[in-house]
């Protein structure tokens, strides 16, 4: 069967078995390295609230959220966008 991408969709290199982790969306079990990662920090106070304590001089904490993503998720959502034929072989 022929290869459809050099790497086979994964970052892994020669390391061996990647662990696993599970998709924040539809649950699926997909390696770590092969998995689309997205990290954005979350407030811990609503936007009113938030709002309001800056106005006073407080500060809020916010904190680190990560999900992973397997790949057909991430083109739903739109995490990673599908590129045309001419940009798949480049790297951007």
């Amino acid at each position: 069967m022929p290869k459809k991408r050099k790497s086979r969709g994964r970052s892994k290199g020669s390391k061996g078995r990647a662990d696993k982790v599970q998709c924040a969306l539809c649950g699926q079990i997909v390696p770590r390295d092969k998995a689309k990662k997205v990290t954005r920090f979350v407030s811990l106070v609503g936007r009113t609230l938030a709002k309001e304590l800056r106005a006073k001089g407080a500060q809020i904490a916010s904190t680190k959220v990560s999900k992973y993503y397997c790949v057909s998720c991430a083109v739903h959502r739109r995490v990673v966008k599908v590129r045309a034929k001419a940009e798949r072989g480049r790297r951007r």
